[in-house]
């Protein structure tokens, strides 16, 4: 009885694993890119500075790319962390994004999200 009872446990564990996708490569996608703000504290041209960490917790990301439509500022930004192209910026020159974040600042009077809209997800 004992012996039915522990195949019968081992057997229900393995399919829950299963059924959670035990052992598959994480599917990773733009959801796992992060995008967070905070003041510095810092006035430029009496503008508030803005500090911006973009993330990613999963994969490889490379062509990131984020939303700055109405993006404005009065601090001048490295263009090969942002730049930006009409309604989207190129985030990292297209480089990958993976365990070290992106961080850069600007100066205005409010944040722009800078949500990601696109991206080149890597997974090995």
């Amino acid at each position: 009885m004992a012996d039915s009872t522990t195949k019968l446990l081992l057997i229900v564990c393995f399919l829950v694993l299963i059924s959670h996708g035990y052992g598959d490569i994480p599917h990773c996608s733009i959801k796992n890119l992060s995008v967070k703000q905070a003041q510095t504290g810092v006035k430029v041209q009496g503008k508030p500075q803005w500090e911006v960490t973009i993330s990613n917790t999963c994969c490889v990301q490379g062509d990131v790319k984020v939303d700055c439509r109405g993006f404005q500022t009065v601090e001048k930004i490295d263009p090969d962390v942002l730049k930006v192209e009409g309604d989207a910026c190129l985030v990292n020159n297209g480089n990958v994004i993976y365990e070290d974040p992106v961080i850069l600042t600007y100066a205005w009077d409010r944040s722009f999200p800078l949500t990601p809209i696109s991206s080149q997800v890597s997974c090995s």
